[in-house]
């Protein structure tokens, strides 16, 4: 009677999580490497500005913090901020909005809380380790996925003969399979000239928006569903999400080094 029962609230729960919660963007592993990365390009007074908002805590350290946030009820409103839905052939412009909120516009919010001068300190701290962490989901491309697959979730596939989905993969499975942690991943990132990073640099976040958004046409491409996804698809794509990880801690980088 127990182990039916037992059986019954798996099945529910999982049924639960597909439905509703998508799971984490990058994963713990793939924020941290964003945050790490950009600490390489932060200016001295942004050092100190962060320091003091984030009580000395790292940027790889409060980069989860919004997806931390999602089992409190409190934070519901937020949910929305981490992705936003754009057909393959559309950009976000043309695209229609979601009335609770996006990716873009949660990012947008963020930066105004942090620059204005009568917020309190609280407030922008918090907003900023929102901001850390959107910053890095705007470069996980199958977070700017499909509505009607609810951005690869519903995607489904294999990976390693187990089933997973899309978004799942390009998540954390891709990565967590290539077994390093995020500071060796920060490590050996790849070496960028003054000209790539520069270039890397340029834009707006609606323009990163519509770079990432390619990949994200690409992914979609790469893979048929219910496929068995193992080490060749890794050998593949895992240099397009370490590249994205790179380009998201440069451009936060950026945000920071701005708005502070």
């Amino acid at each position: 009677m127990k182990y039916s029962f037992l059986i019954l609230f798996l099945l529910i729960s999982n049924f639960s999580l597909k439905a509703e919660t998508p799971p984490p963007v990058w994963g713990q592993t793939g924020h941290r490497v964003v945050g790490a990365i950009a600490d390489n390009y932060l200016k001295g007074n942004t050092k100190r500005q962060l320091k003091k908002l984030l009580n000395n805590e790292s940027l790889a350290f409060v980069s989860t913090f919004a997806d931390e946030i999602k089992s409190d009820s409190r934070y519901n409103k937020f949910k929305t901020w981490h992705y936003l839905n754009m057909p393959l052939n559309g950009t976000y412009e043309t695209s229609e909005k979601n009335t609770e909120g996006d990716l873009f516009t949660g990012i947008e919010y963020c930066k105004e809380i942090i620059t204005n001068e009568n917020s309190t300190d609280d407030d922008k701290a918090f907003y900023l380790r929102l901001l850390i962490h959107l910053i890095g989901d705007l470069h996980q491309p199958m977070h700017l996925g499909l509505q009607e697959d609810r951005g690869g979730n519903d995607f489904d596939v294999q990976w390693f003969y187990k089933d997973s989905n899309m978004h799942r993969v390009w998540d954390s499975q891709m990565l967590d399979s290539y077994g390093m942690s995020f500071s060796e991943l920060a490590d050996n990132a790849a070496f960028l000239s003054k000209t790539e990073i520069k270039a890397i640099e340029k834009g707006t976040v609606l323009d990163w928006i519509a770079e990432t958004h390619i990949v994200t046409n690409l992914i979609y491409t790469s893979a048929e569903k219910g496929e068995n996804l193992r080490s060749r698809y890794s050998y593949k794509y895992l240099e397009i999400a370490r590249s994205q990880m790179q380009k998201a801690g440069i451009r936060l980088a950026v945000v920071l080094n701005d708005i502070l």
